[in-house]
């Protein structure tokens, strides 16, 4: 404590003045400023102040007339704090993340200064518990180093240390793949779907995967919970699952795809990534923005939109269209009635579906009747002129100008520019793709929604 008090000099550039009279009377020092002020007056606490004003509710407490011992982190100490989650400003940082750190350095039982401090358990403003080891080597609490001590204030004292420190509640956050979205703001959604789901799935994130090789994070940001119109997050288990390898898969590591989708399981199911040299896209909707944050337990590669796990097939889907208010679909499902493919697209797949809609059938003259009244074998040919012969997830992040084999053994030929598809029949104009409609993701296949019927060339 002897060093610690001689530290006490730098800190807040205050010097404890003390003389004597000619009968060796002591005058004491008498503070003027409160803790806050303190603060304010001293350049080496700005980040400090720059956190707390923050917060007004802080600012009136740490102002007030209550006795209180705060231990200050430096700027340095903030800065370190920044490395170790992964942030570049404070201002990235929740707003209820920074307030709980903050008050995790506020001790408002009373003013410790350095001589009543010893090695004991003390429990801070937030609620939780902060241990000080006082030996020769210095004071220490919370694992931060007490670098100058005793700045004494109206209200108070101060101690500078020089680490900030993190509430046990958080600390096992730090370092892992989980950081880099706790610590900012823009990934609060998926947080709150982390906090919100079963607690297993916190403690999947934090650990080292089933295989013990680490984990691979799909973070989907704020915007993209919004773009997949997810605006409730309870009960969001499966999804959080489907953002989840088990392994560690650098950007480097991801397939490169051509003409189809690569296959990749997640512990919540498999989502098919496509990479032909470009942007790496996932189920053809979401976009990888972000790759290679690294972390203790793995790796995070951001996403532009939230992946929603598929429960239904195709054959589903097209039912559960068929039957809404409005129908759609209505004539699809009738023509694979006819054609005896109704459980067709119930198998295991994968097919690749260009889906007319209900105006485009009968646009082409097949209204309920005429798709009643006409050969079963040529409604098929129909049909499987609209289903891509690979079987294979075929998404518009894979599709390229160009001709694509369909299983009626027959072309069609793709525009992305005008984003057509071109039949075997040279149908004029061509089918357009729905832009809002493509990539609809099925368990057993991919459907994209098209305008007209596809016709063969017979």
């Amino acid at each position: 404590m002897k060093i610690l008090k001689k530290l006490s000099i730098l800190f807040l550039g205050l010097i404890m003045f003390t003389s004597c009279s000619d009968d060796d009377d002591v005058i004491a020092f008498v503070p003027t400023n409160n803790i806050v002020e303190l603060a304010q007056a001293t350049p080496q606490l700005s980040s400090l102040v720059t956190a707390l004003t923050k917060y007004p509710d802080l600012v009136t407490l740490l102002s007030s007339d209550n006795s209180f011992t705060v231990f200050a982190p430096n700027n340095d100490a903030f800065q370190k704090l920044l490395t170790a989650i992964g942030q570049t400003d404070i201002n990235d940082i929740p707003e209820d993340v920074l307030k709980n750190v903050l008050q995790y350095h506020v001790y408002a039982t009373a003013a410790l200064e350095s001589s009543a401090v010893t090695s004991s358990t003390i429990t801070m403003a937030n609620g939780e518990e902060a241990v000080v080891v006082a030996n020769s080597s210095g004071v220490t609490i919370a694992n931060a180093q007490v670098i100058a001590v005793d700045a004494l204030a109206t209200n108070g004292v101060a101690h500078i240390i020089d680490s900030v420190m993190v509430p046990p509640s958080i600390l096992p956050i730090v370092g892992t793949i989980v950081a880099p979205a706790y610590f900012n703001k823009n990934f609060s959604t998926l947080i709150a779907a982390v906090q919100n789901a079963n607690t297993d799935i916190l403690s999947l994130l934090l650990g080292n995967g089933p295989g013990g090789n680490g984990l691979t994070l799909f973070a989907p940001t704020n915007a993209a919970f919004e773009a997949a119109g997810i605006t409730d997050v309870n009960g969001a288990d499966a999804v959080l699952a489907y953002h989840v390898i088990d392994g560690t898969i650098m950007a480097s590591m991801l397939p490169t795809t051509s003409g189809s989708a690569a296959e990749v399981a997640t512990l919540g199911g498999n989502i098919y990534l496509t990479n032909a040299g470009g942007d790496v896209s996932i189920n053809g909707t979401s976009t990888v923005i972000a790759t290679d944050i690294t972390g203790s337990n793995g790796v995070v590669h951001v996403i532009d939109r939230t992946l929603i796990p598929p429960t239904n097939t195709i054959n589903e889907i097209v039912a559960s269209f068929a039957s809404g208010n409005p129908a759609e679909f209505s004539l699809l499902a009738t023509a694979l009635a006819r054609a005896s493919l109704g459980d067709f697209f119930a198998g295991d797949g994968p097919y690749t579906v260009f889906a007319p809609t209900d105006a485009a059938f009968i646009a082409a003259g097949l209204t309920e009747s005429v798709i009643n009244e006409t050969d079963p074998t040529a409604v098929a040919g129909i049909l499987t002129h609209h289903v891509v012969e690979p079987n294979a997830y075929v998404f518009s992040t894979d599709l390229s100008d160009g001709a694509v084999p369909m299983l009626n053994g027959q072309n069609v030929t793709i525009s992305l520019g005008n984003l057509t598809v071109q039949d075997a029949a040279g149908t004029n104009p061509p089918a357009g793709l729905v832009a809002s409609l493509l990539n609809v993701l099925a368990t057993n296949g991919v459907v994209h929604v098209i305008d007209k019927v596809l016709l063969p060339a017979n």
